[in-house]
This record gives C-alpha cells, sequence and structure tokens, in this order.
C-alpha cells in the first residue's frame, strides 16, 4: 500500500457483500483483540482497559496532570463516562482531581503515586500480552500493512 494511490471511491451507496464481510471481520477481530488484552490485563494487574488508558495519559502529561476535558479528549470518552470513572479512580487513590490552577472553572486530574505504581506493574505484562496477542500473530508484511491500513482509516477521519 506504501507508495500507491488512494482507492477509487466507489458511487455505490451501500457496501457490496464482500465488502460487509470484510467490515464484520475487521470489527469482531479488533474487538475479540481488546476484550482478550483487556482480560489479561485486569487479571495480571487488577487495572481496566480504561483505568490504563487514563493512567498512560497521565504517565505522559507534563507534570503528570491534565485538564479532565483534555484527557476525555485524548482517551476518546465523552466527559460524563470520564467523571465518572475517575471517581472510582480517584475512590481507589489511583488518581486526585484538582482545581486548576489558571482557570477556576476546570479541574485537573494528577496521577497519585499509587497510580503511578499501578500503571508501572501493570506495563511490562500489558505489553508483552500485545506481542503475545497482536505481534506475534502477524507477519512483518501483515504487521506493517495493518499500520498502513490503521493510518489511511485515521487520516480519512480526521478530514
Amino acid at each position: 500500500m506504501t507508495g500507491s494511490t488512494p482507492p477509487q471511491r466507489r458511487k455505490r451507496q451501500l457496501p457490496t457483500t464482500e465488502e460487509l464481510r470484510i467490515w464484520r471481520d475487521y470489527i469482531e477481530t479488533a474487538e475479540a483483540l481488546g476484550s482478550s488484552l483487556a482480560a489479561r490485563l485486569q487479571s495480571e494487574s487488577s487495572l481496566s482497559r480504561g483505568d490504563y488508558a487514563v493512567l498512560l495519559a497521565l504517565s505522559e502529561a507534563p507534570e503528570r496532570r491534565m485538564r479532565s476535558s483534555e484527557l476525555a479528549a485524548l482517551i476518546g470518552w465523552q466527559r460524563s463516562r470520564l467523571s465518572h470513572h475517575l471517581g472510582r479512580m480517584e475512590r481507589r487513590g489511583l488518581i486526585r482531581r484538582e482545581e486548576c490552577v489558571t482557570d477556576s472553572r476546570g479541574a485537573e486530574v494528577v496521577l497519585a503515586p499509587a497510580g503511578a505504581d499501578a500503571f508501572r506493574e501493570a506495563t511490562i505484562p500489558h505489553l508483552r500480552a500485545v506481542r503475545e496477542l497482536f505481534v506475534d500473530a502477524l507477519t512483518p508484511g501483515e504487521l506493517a500493512a495493518a499500520g498502513e491500513v490503521a493510518a489511511a482509516l485515521r487520516r480519512f477521519l480526521a478530514r
């Protein structure tokens, strides 16, 4: 796919039977992979997929803190969903919510020491699962093609 011209846009309004088969295979496989990774993460670290996404974003943020609205956008969640999830994480001591220093209307989510420890302990087993369940299932060419497909979809959705 690299270096090739973009696919021609079809004039049809509905996908063909073959296109629908490929679509379903893609979605069902992505869901099965996500479920398998989530189950491994939960069993090996007691973190949910959502916990890990929040902890990852905060661990990469400057000063390990981020506005809740920015965090919601980064992980692709609606703000209400994030707010409920953060409440559960806060009760477990993984994060803290603090008033925003620069804007009294906003709140910042801060990675707590227990959250940093939980993230650090979960990372190696999680990356091992990604290797076993995704990377090792594909040839180098298939892995490159998967990356190209993901990039093409991201570009298309960003338009």
